[in-house]
């Protein structure tokens, strides 16, 4: 146990030391000096002996400063001029009889003292809480101890009210124990006064640990537990970590400063003694989660959640244990942010792989957007509200996997300047993972059987991305050039279908409707476009678009492509076509009934 420079205690002034050397000043400078000192011991001995509780019940029972402040003052003034005079006496004689009164009645002083020191801890425990201490003093102590709006949960307001039972704390008390602590550590009694000073304050510091929900686990234990208990327990711990550092340890700093302001090292002994063992415990548990094996991915926003709070509270660690004997703390503190972080870091790396190793069908060939899309920019789009912290967390870090990504991906030339600079390696990151599942859906789409629906599906999926991109954080972490590029890639695979899927429609109208044509030619170019739009009609009717928008926009585009040219063979040649029964047999569609065709298309389910 560390050692603290007290001063020695009254015994120290040995009865064997050499009197002829300690008898140095002459006579008519030593007489004045003894009467003075004997005078200071008499007056002490009424007022001493009047509070000792071995001979008096009236002492035993009735508490000094809080029976008559005045009188406790001038027993503290007693006690100061007793030690003064003990000097005296020394130097004068050390086998005097007054002296060795005097170190008898101090001995009793110091005896009532203590007791004084611990009743007023004891009765004052609601008044000496930690929260009142905190704020009454933030102005003029360690720092100012803001609330930051965090709502509490009620179960935790009950835990912090226990903690502070009322909003205000005696002055009175803290300016006595000061007293009383000043006068026991310059006799020589400081040990006995961090004794009781732990001893009390210690177990209202656990109480308050403990009432906050926050227990002594193992880590086996703890990666035993469901992840279900665990994360309530994490829930526990994000409020616990709050109140105990901004109003729990902050007010027994405060305290231990403000009492112990005439000797440092003595409240420095007491502060790390009363909150070593709660800290330690409080501030260990993020590191003992990290640490568990629990493979949910959804594990890494209740990972980020502790990172950030003690990210937050850092500067409040750092200030409120400040001292050698409490860096220990310090150290869990940052212990914990570190298992924290690479903890955070590989979730991220195994969630690659997760995507990597999908293995899920598509549920049917409609071209919709797959459940691992769906599932990965959730949780890609949940990330993104982290990204303050995640950026720290990946600060000049790149994926293991950046040498698959081609820098042509990253950095483009088309990239502006400024997009470049703005590329963090959490960006890096976020753009990596949506690269492998791209990738991902692109071996999945091998297994759509119509040849123009891979396209239909790749655009769906990334119309998807995109779409969560545009309306979530994300577009501020991958950039707007980023977002044109898949924007492009979208409109691409979309006319790539419809290529694929209305190619034959589109070239079953002449180049020219409007050029003569034979009333055979005229017939032939109505059925072979009946026939095409009836086939493809056919093929494309259960496919689907999930995104109404998106799913607009393929409509709209195939009608643009097709009711102009075909309304314009229709006005020209459909009196060409021959008498009504004729008609009915060649011109099947008019113009309307190809419009709409065309826009009762991808109703389907939207999966």
């Amino acid at each position: 146990m560390r050692k603290f420079c007290l001063n020695p205690k009254t015994p120290s002034f040995s009865l064997h030391r050499n009197t002829s050397s300690s008898i140095s000043s002459s006579s008519s400078t030593t007489i004045p000096s003894i009467r003075k000192a004997t005078a200071h011991v008499e007056a002490a001995e009424s007022l001493i002996l009047k509070w000792n509780s071995e001979t008096s019940d009236y002492a035993k029972l009735t508490s000094l400063f809080y029976n008559d402040k005045n009188e406790a003052i001038q027993y503290i003034d007693c006690v100061n001029n007793l030690q003064k005079a003990m000097h005296s006496l020394l130097k004068h004689d050390p086998s005097s009889p007054k002296l060795i009164k005097a170190k008898k009645l101090m001995e009793i002083a110091m005896n009532r003292l203590q007791k004084e020191f611990y009743q007023i801890l004891s009765m004052n425990r609601a008044y000496l809480d930690s929260e009142s201490v905190s704020v009454r003093s933030s102005s003029t102590s360690l720092c100012s101890y803001e609330e930051d709006g965090i709502q509490e949960e009620d179960d935790f307001g009950e835990a912090e009210n226990c903690i502070s039972e009322v909003e205000r704390v005696s002055s009175d008390a803290v300016d006595d124990l000061r007293i009383i602590a000043d006068s026991m550590v310059s006799n020589g009694y400081g040990k006995e006064c961090v004794k009781i000073y732990t001893r009390v304050r210690k177990s209202i510091v656990d109480e308050g640990i403990y009432k906050l929900n926050v227990e002594e686990r193992s880590f086996s234990k703890l990666n035993k537990m469901d992840w279900e208990v665990l994360e309530m327990k994490i829930n526990s711990w994000l409020e616990a970590l709050k109140i105990s550092v901004r109003t729990l340890f902050a007010g027994e700093r405060i305290l231990c400063d403000r009492i112990f302001a005439a000797s440092r090292s003595v409240g420095e002994a007491c502060f790390a003694e009363i909150s070593r063992d709660g800290a330690t415990l409080l501030l260990r548990f993020p590191e003992f989660v990290a640490k568990t094996k629990k493979s949910k991915p959804e594990k890494i926003f209740r990972l980020l959640d502790m990172y950030t709070a003690i990210t937050v509270l850092s500067p409040d660690i750092e200030l409120i244990f400040s001292f050698n004997s409490t860096s220990g703390i310090k150290s869990q503190a940052y212990d914990s942010q570190n298992r924290l972080m690479e903890s955070i870091r590989n979730i991220l790396s195994e969630f690659e792989y997760t995507i990597l190793k999908d293995s899920s069908k598509l549920v049917a060939n409609f071209g919709g957007v797959h459940s691992l899309t769906k599932r990965t920019m959730q949780y890609l789009t949940s990330l993104a509200d982290y990204s303050n912290v995640l950026s720290e967390i990946f600060l000049d870090v790149l994926p293991s996997s950046k040498s698959l990504l081609s820098e042509s991906y990253l950095y483009s030339p088309e990239l502006s300047q400024n997009s470049t600079e703005n590329v963090t390696g959490f960006s890096v990151q976020m753009m990596w993972l949506i690269q492998v599942l791209l990738c991902k859906i692109d071996v999945k789409s091998k297994q759509c059987k119509n040849v123009s629906l891979p396209y239909l599906f790749l655009a769906n999926n990334l119309q998807h991305i995109v779409e969560k991109v545009r309306s979530s954080y994300l577009q501020h972490i991958l950039g707007d050039d980023w977002l044109l590029k898949h924007i492009a890639k979208v409109k691409q695979f979309m006319e790539n279908y419809e290529r694929v899927a209305w190619g034959e429609v589109f070239s079953s109208l002449p180049e020219n409707p409007k050029a003569a044509l034979s009333v055979a030619e005229a017939r032939e170019v109505f059925m072979k476009f009946n026939l095409e739009l009836e086939k493809a009609y056919r093929k494309q009717s259960a496919f689907v678009v999930p995104e109404s928008k998106f799913c607009d926009e393929i409509k709209t585009s195939l009608a643009r492509k097709i009711v102009p040219i075909y309304r314009e063979l229709y006005d020209r040649h459909y009196i060409m076509a021959g008498n009504v029964r004729e008609m009915m047999e060649y011109v099947k569609f008019i113009p309307e009934d190809v419009h709409n065709y065309l826009m009762n298309l991808f109703c389907g389910v939207r999966a």
